[in-house]
C-alpha cells in the first residue's frame, strides 16, 4: 500500500473514539489524511477522549448520535473515506438490550449507507463486520464461506448492518469492504471491565494484582489481532479497487487456547495468576467455542497478513498502560 494515497484525503470514521478508530484516527494523521470524527460516546461503548491524546487539533470531532439520520448527509459530504466502526460490540449486553442493539448495529447502519448513496455515491466504505456471525464454528479454520449461525443478538444486527452494505455494492455500486474483525488487543482498549473483549479485563486484573479468570477447561482456541494490523487492514481495503463489494476475515497466524494465553500474559508481564471458573450463566449460552479464522483471502487478495507477533504485541499494549492506565481504568 502506498501510503501517499491519504495524504490530503478525506477521511470520516465513525466511532472514533473507540478502541480501534482512534488507533486509525492517529495512522492517518500521521498520513497527511484530513480526519473528521463522529462518536455520541455511549456508556460502556469503549469510547474514550483519552484516545485522541496528541492529535486533538489534527481532526475534526463530532460528538453526534448517528441514530438521527439527518445529521448524517452532512458528515459523508466531500468524504472519500468512511470507515465505518460505529457499533455496539457487548454480546452479553447484546442478550439483555437487544432494542438498543438493533437501532445502532441494523437501523443506524442501513441510514448510513442510504445517505451515501444519495448524497455521496463515490465514497469508499469500509465497515466493521465481526467473526461472531458465524457462531459456533463448524470446522477450522473458518473461511468466508462457513455458515453463519449466530449466537447472540449482536450477531444478528452486525450481519443485519453488513448486508445493507454489502447489497448497497450488488444494487447500486456502491463500493463497500466488510472486514470480519477477530479479538483485536492493544493500546487505547476498553479495560474498565470485560464487556466488550476479554483481553481488557484481563489487563486490568494484571495491573491490579488479581488473577485473570479464564472459563471453562482453558482449552477454547482464539485468534488474537494486534490494532496496528488491524489498521494496516481497513487502509488496504479503503484503497483497493479490488475490495469492492468483498467480505475478508481477518485472523493470525498464531491460534491460541486460552489457557496458553493467560500464561503468556502473565509471562511477558513479568507477574501475574490465573483460576479456572465455571462460566457465568450469561456467557455459557452465547459462548461460540473454538474459534480461528482462514484469513487466505484477504492475503491474497490484498496482501495482508498479521505482522505482529502475540508476544511483541503484548509487550507494546502492557507499555502503554504502564504510561496511560489512568485514562482507562
Amino acid at each position: 500500500m502506498n501510503p501517499e494515497l491519504f495524504r490530503g484525503k478525506r477521511a470520516l470514521i465513525t466511532g472514533g473514539q473507540g478502541f480501534i478508530g482512534s488507533n486509525l484516527a492517529h495512522r492517518l494523521v500521521s498520513l497527511g489524511a484530513q480526519v473528521r470524527i463522529v462518536d455520541v460516546a455511549l456508556p460502556h461503548t469503549g469510547a474514550n477522549t483519552f484516545n485522541l491524546h496528541g492529535i486533538e487539533q489534527d481532526v475534526e470531532l463530532h460528538h453526534m448520535d448517528l441514530r438521527n439520520a439527518d445529521a448524517i448527509p452532512d458528515l459523508i459530504a466531500g468524504q472519500d473515506y468512511l470507515f465505518n466502526l460505529a457499533g455496539l460490540v457487548s454480546h452479553v449486553d447484546s442478550m439483555e438490550a437487544p432494542q438498543i442493539d438493533l437501532e445502532v448495529n441494523a437501523a443506524c447502519q442501513l441510514s448510513i449507507v442510504q445517505a451515501c448513496l444519495k448524497h455521496n455515491p463515490k465514497i469508499k466504505i469500509v465497515y466493521a463486520g465481526t467473526r461472531q456471525i458465524y457462531g459456533r464454528s463448524q470446522y477450522l479454520p473458518v473461511d468466508e464461506k462457513h455458515p453463519i449461525v449466530p449466537v447472540d443478538f449482536n450477531g444478528v444486527t452486525k450481519r443485519a448492518g453488513e448486508m445493507y452494505h454489502l447489497v448497497s455494492y450488488r444494487a447500486y455500486g456502491l463500493h463497500t469492504t466488510s472486514l470480519r474483525m477477530i479479538n483485536t488487543y492493544g493500546p487505547r482498549m476498553h479495560c474498565r471491565d470485560g464487556r466488550l473483549n476479554f483481553l481488557g479485563e484481563w489487563i486490568r486484573r494484571l495491573f491490579d494484582h488479581q488473577p485473570l479468570q479464564v472459563y471453562g477447561t482453558g482449552k477454547q482456541i482464539r485468534d488474537l489481532n494486534f490494532v496496528d494490523d488491524v489498521v494496516d487492514a481497513l487502509l488496504l481495503a479503503v484503497s483497493d479497487e479490488k475490495s469492492a463489494g468483498q467480505i475478508y476475515n481477518l485472523g493470525s497466524s498464531e491460534p491460541i487456547h486460552l489457557l496458553d494465553l493467560a500464561q503468556l500474559m502473565i509471562e511477558v508481564f513479568g507477574s501475574g495468576s490465573y483460576e479456572l471458573c465455571p462460566f457465568p450463566a450469561e456467557r455459557k449460552r452465547i459462548d461460540i467455542g473454538d474459534y480461528h479464522g482462514d484469513y487466505s483471502k484477504i492475503q491474497s487478495q490484498l496482501g495482508w497478513q498479521p505482522k505482529i507477533s502475540l508476544r511483541e504485541g503484548l509487550a507494546r499494549t502492557f507499555e502503554f498502560y504502564r504510561q496511560h492506565r489512568e485514562y482507562y481504568w
